[in-house]
């Protein structure tokens, strides 16, 4: 089964609302198995603005991570932050498929390639 993540950039507005949020959101990522990856912690902007908090979840499952976002547990915490973060929140699906590898030849660089 594919793992599901949360990615969330963050710039916290109100210290105060994020503590509230924070004290009360490990109830619903606990019931929906999720584990934080990424919690803050060092970062550079190598491409593109950054936020001052970035945070990764990882959920046994896509289907896992869209019910914790959907629950009423989670939109409960989401609601002690009372406004206090500017985020953008990607609920996303996990690759399973084959990884690259140093045997392997580089792909073909096209015009949609980054």
């Amino acid at each position: 089964m594919t793992k599901g993540y949360w990615i969330a950039r963050v710039d916290v507005r109100d210290a105060e609302a994020y503590k509230d949020y924070v004290a009360a959101n490990g109830v619903a990522f606990a019931k929906f198995g999720g584990r934080f990856l990424v919690r803050g912690g060092a970062h550079e902007a190598v491409m593109g603005p950054a936020r001052s908090r970035n945070v990764v979840i990882e959920f046994p499952s896509y289907a896992d991570a869209l019910a914790c976002w959907n629950s009423d547990l989670y939109q409960a915490a989401k609601a002690k932050q009372r406004g206090g973060v500017e985020a953008e929140i990607l609920v996303i699906e996990g690759y399973d498929g084959p990884q690259p590898s140093a045997s392997e030849p580089a792909p073909e660089v096209g015009p949609a390639s980054e």
